[in-house]
């Protein structure tokens, strides 16, 4: 089989966890090789860029530094362990990409989405996701539950999920707009349904998916 990369997008809190975990454990009944990552992290040099980009204190950082960030943790992620998964025909799932800078970096800041393209095709080595299932809610579901689950977890809100509810509705738009733009690799899902709802949609698709691949 020839190695797929599947990516999950959408406003923070729409349940990308619980989806990629749901669609490793079907393909894993199957007997498919999965291996499950996200951005930024998955690797050690980009869980330590993670820690910087999300940490509150870090209120000084310049977009363009911000940019920069996520950039080269997606290089050292791609590099390190999405191109050598893929080159073993395995099938990544990985909780955001290129998508996420697009809408968080360039449209969320208000930056020149071609320069934060170009920076983020270079990072990828121009790597593109096969499909990508963009998980959409609204801003007032997304913020509600990040409120909750730092109650949960007994902590606080990272520094993007701390920005303006302006911030998060540019974010929503951007998501929304590349899905529209896109309709050949995204599958824009209504997550503002129960998980196993969701799930049964992704899996339909995904195994449509597979199969094309020879799976």
């Amino acid at each position: 089989m020839t190695g797929r990369l599947i990516t999950f997008e959408g406003p923070d809190g729409a349940g990308k966890t619980t989806q990629i975990r749901l669609l490793e454990q079907a393909l894993a009944e199957l007997g498919i090789d999965a291996v499950r990552t996200r951005e930024p992290g998955g690797t050690r040099i980009s869980d330590l860029l993670r820690a910087i980009l999300l940490d509150p204190e870090h209120r000084e950082m310049s977009d363009q530094a911000e940019i920069l960030l996520y950039a080269a943790a997606r290089a050292q992620h791609v590099q390190e362990k999405i191109l050598p998964a893929l080159a073993e025909g395995k099938v990544v799932l990985c909780d955001r990409f290129i998508d996420a800078s697009m809408a968080y970096q360039a449209y969320g800041l208000n930056q020149d989405p071609e320069a934060v393209m170009a920076i983020n095709r270079f990072a990828a080595s121009g790597l593109r996701p096969d499909r990508t299932y963009m998980l959409d809610i609204p801003v007032e579901t997304s913020l509600r539950r990040l409120r909750e689950r730092s109650v949960q977890q007994g902590g606080g809100l990272d520094r993007i999920e701390q920005k303006q509810v302006e911030y998060h509705e540019r974010v929503r738009t951007a998501f929304l707009h590349i899905a529209a733009a896109e309709k050949d690799r995204v599958c824009l899902i209504d997550a503002d349904r129960p998980p196993e709802a969701i799930a049964a949609q992704i899996w339909d698709d995904c195994r449509r998916l597979l199969q094309q691949a020879g799976a």
